[in-house]
């Protein structure tokens, strides 16, 4: 009996390794769908090429190669996806008309599901690590070249031996550790880090939450204000406008939130990018509908970042309702 490998065999080896790979992907590109569609590309070229594999580097290994690879490939025809607080400085008059870009492709939220993060279950099941999802290192991320986005990556995420690196990317040892040095500076001005762990919400965070989704559904702005910590931040792609300090959000809130009343919107946990989320449900009469997926970062102090999406999209992406009833039990799943 031949011991050459098999179509089946890959398909039973490399399947339990899909989400690790699109978390790779997603740092890489940072959005779900393009994401997808590589971790696609990446099953596929591996398949054909799998009665070629000889073992000399490990299934993942290899894997990866084939992922990288197509990432860069596809990266030489894509622009980089940045949030607001990547464009410039932050807008000075928060009840100013909001600005939209929708040419700009934003950087989207990943589901901690699709990613591999999971808050409880088998911690063996865990493949992805929270802080290498985070919203902010994967926007920073964006602003790094392709190869330079690579080799970062796979050196200091996935802790890859540099000559590892450079086969996969195709560089000398030397240029990989050159390139990993400068990757490293850029990354150092980014808050937070690879570094930076962790850790399970507190009973004091969760309390804070609690009472961000109050304030929020019983549109207490002064509440809300009271919340955030002195240098938060706020943004909302694809409007290109960001917002600095408790009181330009609390302005904002008060002359751009579509709610003018208590229970106009509603705010249901999800999971994304290894921080706490909520979708946000706006009432139209008796309706709740999908308005947008807010993605917080949490301090000591308070809430130090609200990303707020408002592609729509996304609803669909993380497997939410798109509408409930008013009065009704709140769920959020499909």
């Amino acid at each position: 009996m031949s011991d050459k490998p098999t179509s089946e065999d890959f398909l039973r080896l490399a399947d339990p390794m899909r989400r690790e790979l699109f978390a790779h992907c997603y740092r890489m590109l940072g959005s779900v769908h393009d994401a997808e569609d590589l971790v696609q590309e990446t099953y596929l070229r591996a398949w054909r090429g799998y009665d070629g594999f000889e073992g000399r580097s490990s299934l993942r290994t290899w894997l990866y190669r084939i992922a990288t690879t197509a990432c860069l490939t596809a990266l030489d025809s894509r622009t980089r996806r940045p949030l607001p607080t990547g464009l410039g400085a932050p807008s000075t008059e928060a009840a100013a008309p909001l600005v939209e870009d929708g040419e700009v492709p934003w950087l989207e939220p990943v589901p901690d599901t699709l990613a591999g993060v999971e808050a409880a279950g088998d911690p063996a099941s865990i493949v992805t690590s929270r802080e290498s999802i985070r919203l902010a290192l994967v926007a920073a991320l964006q602003h790094l070249p392709p190869r330079q986005r690579a080799v970062l990556i796979l050196r200091d995420v996935l802790r890859w031996r540099a000559a590892e690196v450079a086969e996969a990317v195709g560089l000398s040892t030397a240029a990989v550790n050159s390139i990993l040095q400068r990757a490293r500076a850029q990354l150092s001005e980014v808050s937070p880090s690879l570094d930076d762990q962790v850790e399970p919400l507190s009973a004091e965070q969760r309390h804070l939450l609690d009472r961000y989704v109050a304030a929020f559904e019983n549109y207490d702005v002064d509440e809300l204000v009271s919340l955030f910590t002195k240098d938060a931040i706020w943004e909302m792609p694809p409007y290109v406008g960001w917002y600095e300090g408790p009181d330009a959000i609390g302005e904002l809130v008060s002359t751009q939130c579509p709610a003018s009343r208590p229970h106009d919107l509603r705010l249901l946990p999800v999971a994304a990018n290894g921080q706490p989320a909520f979708a946000v449900y706006f009432r139209e009469h008796d309706v709740y509908r999908r308005f947008a997926i807010m993605v917080l970062a949490l301090h000591e102090e308070g809430v130090n970042h609200v990303a707020m999406f408002f592609d729509l999209r996304l609803f669909d992406t993380f497997g939410l309702r798109a509408e409930f009833p008013a009065g009704s039990e709140a769920s959020t799943r499909k």
